[in-house]
């Protein structure tokens, strides 16, 4: 899902905006309250918006509102629209244009289940846009990351099978991108333009899940206080990825293969025949066979969906991908305007020793760790945490210690910047961190220790001198004269 959106609620009426976000912070709901003459800047950020929700203004609704809509993008414009309704107050008057965009009407005050089957809706409006118009932006799912063999046999057999709508079951470790894989092949099928709705089948309780797959008639059972949509309908025309598809009950079991058989449903509560036009991609970290055999997982059902499967690597067999991976995580970092990092070849080396039990994603949290403990930094194997280190043989991994003893080698004389490349050849970062090393100890030393000297000695920022002291391990009073 798409986390992280606020709801931008504009109303005029103080105690009302008061009393609105007491309770939608108890839902634990992000809002930003404004009233009308803030509104146009709150929505600077449409992309970060979960909807609008209008209350009592006293600037006239409709011009505000196509102000406001007017300055979104147009891919941006699937925004949904809220208008609460005060006791005895009339429902505003819009136009045709404004009022596609509003989806629910609420009567205040309002019962927490309705407000909480609104947002619900909302989120899955957003879920379902911003994976439509992902390609817009930056659209991080365009390739799969890596030039290995495995990698390149699971996008041809992606290419092979987008074209048709045949079941495919997505295979793999978790963490190794089982939805990039079905999110690619909804973007290269015929269905591209419709909706891709996952549903993660093991997080959803099973008493639940058939009303999340199917929807709801109101009063079909308590809390049914509106009908709803399921993930069904909302995937109509587009792709219904169902992963952790091994965790499904088997009483649900029963009713999906019904549902890929006959291809139609029935919302619980209703006896309405729905049309099930939906290509079916679902996924699994288990052995489904296995299942099957502890009664588990019903066959049939198994072959339904493993019409075309694809299994795809865990990053320990792939490790020469993992450079190629950190440079597309630290280019999604810079795309996104976050801090940025360097990784020295040491850290390199020693993650391509590390066996990687949590995969892609694992490597993506790591880089994004690094990126908030070193903002811009230059990352060494002695900066990564000592887990990472632990498989990686002492003959690769270099310390600063190491680095250091680099300058006592004659091909890597810093007095001499002019000598020949060695015939063996050498490491040009390598060579080039021993030298920013020798002259930061030689600029301290020369500055008795003082740090704000030796930064004007270097020419460059105090913060920065003593940043790379910190990756080098400098101490400033070692530097420092003795008299």
């Amino acid at each position: 899902m798409v986390a992280e959106l606020q709801l931008l609620y504009i109303d005029d009426n103080e105690s009302r905006r008061h009393d609105v976000k007491l309770i939608l912070d108890f839902l634990g709901e992000d809002c930003v309250v404004v009233d009308s003459r803030r509104a146009l800047p709150a929505i600077s950020r449409p992309q970060e918006l979960l909807a609008i929700l209008i209350g009592d203004i006293q600037t006239p609704p409709e011009s505000l509102l196509q102000s406001l809509f007017e300055s979104i993008p147009q891919n941006e414009l699937s925004l949904p629209l809220l208008l609460l309704r005060g006791k005895n107050q009339k429902v505003v008057q819009l136009s045709s244009d404004i009022m596609r965009h509003c989806i629910e009407i609420i009567d205040w005050p309002s019962q927490y289940a309705l407000l909480l089957d609104v947002l619900h809706r909302c989120q899955v409006m957003r879920d379902n846009h911003h994976v439509i118009y992902e390609h817009h932006a930056a659209n991080l799912y365009k390739t799969l990351v890596g030039n290995s063999v495995q990698i390149h046999q699971v996008r041809q057999l992606i290419e092979q099978v987008a074209a048709s709508d045949a079941s495919v079951l997505v295979l793999g470790e978790s963490g190794t991108g089982k939805e990039v894989v079905a999110k690619h092949i909804h973007e290269q099928s015929a269905r591209s333009q419709r909706p891709f709705v996952p549903v993660n089948c093991g997080a959803i309780p099973s008493e639940l899940l058939e009303s999340e797959l199917f929807g709801h008639e109101k009063g079909a059972f308590t809390g049914a206080i509106s009908a709803r949509q399921g993930r069904f309908e909302m995937a109509k025309g587009g792709t219904l990825f169902l992963d952790e598809i091994g965790d499904m009950p088997l009483a649900m079991q029963v009713k999906l293969l019904r549902v890929l058989q006959e291809r139609t449903f029935e919302r619980v509560g209703s006896n309405k025949t729905l049309e099930a036009d939906v290509r079916i991609v679902a996924a699994t970290n288990g052995n489904l066979e296995q299942l099957i055999s502890q009664g588990k997982f019903r066959e049939d059902l198994y072959y339904r969906l493993n019409v075309f499967p694809i299994e795809l690597p865990a990053l320990r067999e792939r490790v020469g991908d993992v450079p190629l991976l950190i440079n597309d995580l630290v280019a999604r970092l810079e795309k996104a305007g976050r801090s940025s990092i360097r990784l020295m070849p040491d850290a390199i080396t020693a993650l391509c020793h590390y066996q990687w039990p949590g995969n892609v994603r694992e490597l993506a949290n790591l880089i994004e760790r690094l990126a908030i403990l070193y903002p811009h930094g230059m990352i060494t194997a002695h900066d990564l945490p000592k887990k990472f280190l632990n498989s990686a043989p002492h003959t690769v991994v270099f310390t600063e210690s190491s680095v250091y003893n680099l300058l006592t080698q004659p091909q890597v004389d810093p007095k001499n910047s002019t000598e020949g490349l060695p015939c063996d050849g050498l490491d040009l970062k390598q060579h080039l961190n021993a030298l920013e090393l020798q002259y930061i100890k030689q600029a301290l030393e020369d500055c008795d220790g003082v740090v704000a000297h030796a930064a004007e000695r270097l020419k460059m920022r105090r913060t920065t001198l003593v940043e790379k002291m910190r990756k080098y391990g400098i101490d400033k009073s070692e530097h420092a004269s003795a008299y």
